[in-house]
């Protein structure tokens, strides 16, 4: 009987690259909650309130492009390569927002950050199915999810606070430091490992490149359709169009009919990003402008949804294959609905701010349940051939959904606005796409991913 112990991810075999990939990833989510917390401000001190929504979607559209060049590059050689270059991007785009004159370079520094988000993130799903075996990964997965519990706690109000009494700029020249320190804890560890693929993937890239390019075109017009004036619904349909045709050949076939199996899990990222991080975007701001909060205070209202984020990612890691995707999707979907509609109801009847943090939480148990999940999924639907395809295709479908929904939703505030019903308008859209989760979350089937996971 053999008493040999496996190895686990904080094991010295593993203990440098998942201190570094997780170091990241907190990094990464410190920035999206301090830049989602402190915007309004930047929007105000910049005089760029049009060019609001255009400062998130900007960065979740380029991410495309870095996606498919990380992806692609991933399957036909050492994933150390694109992480780096990622990196790189990242810390260059936070420099470039930090020190921004006007909202316009602001955004233009945004799109640059994308490109390396998107990449950093593909290369790290890449790194964590060759270096952890299999049975492992859901534990790897439910640990970058639960580096949201740091920036969580003191992220939003770090954030406000920095923004408050030192300066908003500081939020992003700050993780540009910290992200090239963490990123040489994994460089050191794996610089000369073998992590190429036996039989790489020569397929062509520049049409899945041209393609990538013309989302994020597409996904840049629509969140600046706004300003297109009596052109606007002409530019609005130009950009579907065009997102809609493109993004097919840069996901699973079938994905956006949602085929059963990896179409379905990939589909189903797209429709919680698009639906959580759509209306997040608004609950700050609704805090801020209608509630009167300092930038630290409306920083809490995302504090304790991430909190239950990382609860919810542990439940799933601990207990996700006893649940079921099935029951994953029912829970979280009812989670994620329930918050978004307590944000709708808020800002129909003017109802207590607390009730708004209170219920948002319920958004982070649901993500953080769905979440890791379907990248789990993903990789047990994978083969080495088609992991750094899949990964990318997982996380365009994430940044399209988000892409998509940000822009819109800014489109439907400016059009509200006026009327005083901006935040009921968005707040009614981040519903309706909650509700449509059901749709592909009840066709993820099953690959193996109790084995995988």
């Amino acid at each position: 009987m053999s008493t040999e112990v496996t190895p686990g991810i904080w094991s010295p075999r593993f203990v440098w690259v998942t201190a570094g990939a997780v170091a990241m990833i907190l990094l990464a989510a410190t920035q999206a909650l301090a830049v989602t917390t402190v915007m309004p401000v930047v929007s105000a001190d910049l005089d760029g309130e049009a060019l609001y929504a255009a400062a998130f979607s900007a960065t979740v559209a380029t991410s495309v492009i870095g996606m498919v060049v990380a992806g692609a590059w991933c399957d036909r050689s050492n994933p150390l390569g694109p992480l780096t270059a990622s990196v790189v991007l990242f810390a260059a785009g936070l420099v470039a927002a930090g020190v921004a004159p006007t909202m316009e370079v602001l955004v233009a520094g945004r799109l640059l950050q994308g490109l390396g988000t998107g990449g950093q993130t593909v290369a790290l799903y890449v790194v964590v199915a060759r270096v952890f075996p299999g049975h492992l990964h859901g534990r790897v997965f439910a640990a970058f999810s639960a580096a949201w519990v740091v920036p969580s706690l003191v992220g939003p109000v770090l954030a406000g606070a920095v923004a408050e009494f030192l300066h908003w700029r500081w939020v992003f020249l700050g993780v540009a430091v910290l992200t090239v320190v963490a990123f040489v804890l994994v460089w050191a560890r794996l610089r000369g490992a073998d992590l190429g693929t036996a039989h790489p993937d020569r397929t062509p890239l520049g049409a899945r490149l041209l393609f990538a390019v013309l989302v994020a075109a597409g996904a840049l017009a629509l969140s600046l359709a706004g300003g297109a004036d009596g052109w606007m619904p002409v530019v609005v349909l130009a950009a579907v169009v065009v997102i809609a045709v493109t993004v097919r050949p840069l996901l699973p076939r079938g994905t956006l009919r949602a085929a059963r199996g990896l179409p379905s899990v990939v589909l189903m990222r797209g429709v919680i990003a698009g639906a959580l991080f759509g209306a997040e975007v608004y609950v700050p701001k609704l805090l801020i402008d209608e509630y009167g909060f300092s930038p630290v205070w409306a920083g809490l209202g995302l504090t304790v949804a991430a909190i239950m984020w990382a609860l919810g990612a542990w439940v799933q890691g601990r207990w996700g294959d006893r649940l079921g995707n099935a029951r994953v999707t029912l829970i979280g979907t009812a989670l994620l609905t329930t918050a978004i509609a307590v944000a709708l109801l808020t800002s129909l009847w003017h109802l207590h701010p607390a009730l708004l943090v209170a219920g948002w939480s319920l958004a982070g148990a649901g993500m953080g349940l769905m979440y890791p999940r379907l990248t789990v999924l993903t990789l047990a639907y994978s083969t080495p051939q088609n992991q750094g395809f899949n990964s990318s295709a997982l996380s365009i479908s994430d940044a399209v959904g988000s892409a998509v929904v940000i822009a819109t939703m800014g489109l439907v505030f400016l059009a509200f606005a006026a009327t005083g019903a901006g935040f009921v308008a968005v707040f009614a859209l981040g519903t309706a796409a909650a509700l449509f989760t059901l749709v592909p979350g009840l066709r993820l089937g099953h690959a193996q991913e109790q084995r995988a996971g």
